[in-house]
């Protein structure tokens, strides 16, 4: 596969922007909106590399000198603007990188493009110094804004670039990737899939991670044994869980897939729809055991248990009233 067919969704997106190479209608300002891992930097390099292909056209050719230049990173006419504070782009990233040399022609394209990752952390100096060259850039430049909060970009930016918003995937789609590019087994890649929620990004660093394969294994062992164990088990698992306290939201994403998936077969008694299928005993079990309030009641104590978690509630009082919940129902 080469240009935009490489991509795993965003189709309305990539038909928006071949539709303006196409008609030779290209905006000077685009904003990538979406969370991170979504595939905006891959969006952007593959619509940089087209708008500067040598073939002209609605695809890179990755064969002309232009889109080996790109491949490389070396193309003297794709700019990507970088910073040396984690947390913020100045103005004088902004204005070394990009407002003085706008003024300059490309040195062999087109265009001369600019890509700025992390955009919403533009300083508002910054995006006020990039506006006057937004409102009137010379007509060889467009800029590329990738962000993951659109709220932290100015209005007056906002209203004068194409903002292309980048939706969730299909699970389906994200299992066929890691099946049949990434060579991930069947079960796995149905596991990665649902905890990444159409995010391929996180569906490929999951896949990539060894780590993540042995959290699994280790969020099924406490899944099993804390339904009627006894309460010293309980305490055990609390004690686990806060050794690894910096997974604890992939450990509470895994709990969700679980119950999901016993309050699904115990309304159904399908297996083929369920994430966890080689665990279909030890889920046939806990259907016959909770109610189906019960399980919701468990379901709604794990998405409360992540919302307390991020409001800094103390870690083990949290972990506790849900495994109590997990145990009373």
């Amino acid at each position: 596969m080469t240009g935009f067919d490489q991509i795993v969704g965003h189709k309305d997106v990539i038909e928006h922007l071949q539709n303006a190479i196409r008609m030779d209608k290209i905006s000077h300002a685009y904003i990538f909106d979406g969370e991170t891992g979504s595939g905006k930097k891959l969006l952007a390099t593959m619509f940089a590399m087209t708008l500067q292909c040598e073939e002209k056209g609605v695809d890179p050719c990755l064969k002309c000198a232009s889109c080996k230049k790109a491949l490389s990173k070396n193309h003297p006419d794709i700019i990507n603007i970088v910073h040396e504070k984690p947390n913020s782009i100045g103005i004088e990233e902004i204005r070394g990188q990009l407002i003085s040399d706008a003024g300059i022609k490309p040195y062999s394209s087109p265009y001369k493009i600019y890509i700025i990752s992390d955009a919403q952390l533009l300083t508002l100096q910054a995006q006020n110094a990039l506006l006057k060259t937004i409102e009137e850039p010379p007509s060889y430049v467009v800029i590329l804004l990738l962000t993951n909060n659109l709220d932290a970009l100015l209005p007056t930016i906002t209203s004068r670039c194409v903002t292309l918003s980048l939706k969730s995937v299909g699970d389906d789609m994200v299992k066929q990737y890691l099946m049949e590019r990434l060579h991930i087994p069947d079960y796995q890649a149905e596991i990665d899939a649902s905890i990444a929620q159409g995010n391929i990004g996180k569906a490929k660093k999951l896949a990539d991670s060894q780590e993540f394969s042995e959290l699994t294994q280790n969020a099924l062992k406490i899944l099993k044994r804390s339904g009627d164990g006894d309460l010293y088990e309980m305490v055990d698992a609390i004690k686990e869980l806060t050794r690894d306290k910096q997974n604890i939201y992939d450990y509470l994403d895994l709990f969700l897939v679980w119950f999901r998936d016993v309050l699904l077969f115990k309304a159904t008694r399908e297996v083929d729809s369920l994430v966890f299928k080689q665990e279909i005993n030890y889920i046939k079990e806990r259907a016959r055991k909770s109610s189906y309030e019960g399980l919701e009641l468990i379901i709604e104590a794990i998405e409360k248990a992540k919302v307390r978690l991020r409001a800094n509630v103390n870690f083990d009082l949290v972990l506790e009233l849900l495994f109590l919940t997990i145990r009373e129902n």
